[in-house]
C-alpha cells in the first residue's frame, strides 16, 4: 500500500492536510520529519508537511482561488487586506516572503512594505 486507505482519521484530516499542501502518506514511508498520526494505538497515516516556501506558494494560490481572480488584478484595498491576511498567516517570515508576495499582487516590495506599515500604525493608534 502507498496511499493512505479509506480510514475515517484520513477522511477526517485530508481537508486540513490539502489546505496546508501537505502530503498523505502510509506510515511506513514516514521519516523523522513527518508526522504520524494514530487511531486507537494503530498508526494510520503519515504527514509530509511542506517547505515554508512551498506552504507560502500553496497560500498564494488558495487566495487567488478565493478572489476568483490572480491577485495582481485585486484593487488596491483588497491587496491591503491579503497582505494583512499573509502577516498573520506568517508569510513574511519567509525568506524573500516578502519578494514572493509583491511579485503576486503585482506590486513593488516597497509597496508590501508600506501595506504592512500601514497596517501596524493603525494597530498602534
Amino acid at each position: 500500500m502507498t496511499e493512505p486507505g479509506d480510514h475515517p482519521l484520513v477522511a477526517a484530516v485530508k481537508p486540513l492536510v490539502d489546505a496546508m499542501g501537505a502530503q498523505m502518506l502510509v506510515p511506513e514511508q514516514a521519516t523523522a520529519d513527518d508526522v504520524v498520526l494514530a487511531w486507537e494505538g494503530e498508526d494510520v497515516l503519515a504527514v509530509r508537511l511542506p517547505q515554508l516556501a512551498d506552504s507560502l506558494d500553496h497560500i498564494l494560490a488558495a487566495m487567488e482561488r478565493r478572489h476568483g481572480k490572480p491577485l495582481s488584478e485585486l484593487d488596491r484595498k483588497t491587496k491591503q487586506a491579503v497582505v494583512r491576511t499573509l502577516e498573520a498567516r506568517g508569510a513574511f517570515s519567509v525568506r524573500h516572503g516578502v519578494e514572493t508576495v509583491a511579485g503576486a499582487l503585482g506590486v513593488s516590495r516597497f509597496t508590501v512594505y508600506n501595506y504592512l506599515n500601514r497596517e501596524n500604525a493603525a494597530k498602534s493608534e
